[in-house]
């Protein structure tokens, strides 16, 4: 077995099963089905509703728990709760809040600076982003802390350059982000997904072997490794593909990148089928039992 069937292999390891899809599916049609309830007065399961953050780049891996839900809300409501004296944003919060309750009244729901958090037993949460819609499909969003003010952001902007780039990298972009968050979570890296979404974004559109499929897939992750080792210590964000937002770092991951770009030179040196059972253990040491034997 060679290099491209241990890749691909553990593809099949990082993607999200169907399982957990459709879990993800059901809690997501019935909030969106509540919220439309309670805010609109109609009956849908996903109208005004929309997957964001990694869910919605399509770039979150197998593991993920944490699921990001933009909420459309009737632009007269902005309005009402920008005329409060005090705090509007935590009184949205809390309206939604409320809302959620009514279909899910046993899980733990509360709210959190700028969205409401429901965690579920099985260890997934959901965190719901109310918003509304701007002229230019910029989403205006609350932020209860510090005494309440609003936000903008443009999620749509940044599933779309998402979408694009990993199109005309042969769906290179998606895998990398993928791969990567196993990464990160095997060695416990301090690294958000948007930041990973974001170095990849950068990395992969001049990167030799974009368009190529899983037999340069170990040459993918060893050169994004050393993109990530080579970024600057000093540099405290960067900004996310399409909208522009700040990503922050939240500490160093260029140590941990180095130390597994060294292991990935290695790996790839290793290309003879008889050296298979060596170079899939430097890659497991690199991304833990997921790549698989």
């Amino acid at each position: 077995m060679g290099v491209a069937d241990d890749f691909s292999r553990f593809k099949d390891q990082y993607n999200i099963d169907q399982e957990m899809m459709t879990s993800i599916s059901r809690r997501y049609k019935r909030i969106t089905r509540q919220l439309n309830k309670d805010f609109r007065g109609i009956d849908s399961e996903t109208a005004n509703s929309l997957y964001v953050g990694s869910y919605g780049r399509d770039t979150a891996a197998q593991g993920v728990s944490d699921l990001d839900v933009g909420y459309l809300l009737p632009p007269a409501l902005y309005a009402k709760f920008n005329a409060y004296a005090t705090n509007g944003q935590s009184a949205l919060l809390q309206a939604v809040r409320n809302s959620v309750r009514n279909t899910y009244p046993t899980s733990e729901i509360s709210g959190d600076g700028q969205v409401v958090v429901i965690n579920f037993q099985d260890g997934v949460k959901f965190e719901i982003l109310p918003a509304f819609v701007n002229t230019i499909d910029t989403w205006t969003y609350p932020n209860s802390n510090n005494g309440g003010s609003w936000k903008a952001c443009n999620p749509r902007a940044e599933i779309e350059a998402i979408r694009l780039r990993s199109l005309a990298t042969n769906r290179n972009l998606k895998h990398l982000c993928r791969m990567m968050r196993v990464w990160r979570d095997y060695n416990d890296v301090p690294m958000s997904g948007a930041l990973i979404d974001t170095l990849a974004y950068q990395f992969i559109e001049n990167w030799e072997y974009r368009d190529k499929a899983f037999l340069y897939h170990d040459y993918m992750a060893r050169d994004f490794l050393k993109y990530m080792s080579d970024q600057s210590r000093a540099q405290t964000y960067w900004r996310m593909p399409g909208s522009g937002s700040y990503v922050a770092t939240k500490g160093n991951f260029q140590s941990k990148a180095l130390t597994d770009y060294n292991i990935s030179l290695a790996a790839c040196s290793l290309q003879q089928d008889s050296e298979g059972p060596q170079r899939r253990a430097k890659w497991r040491s690199v991304f833990g039992p997921k790549f698989l034997a």
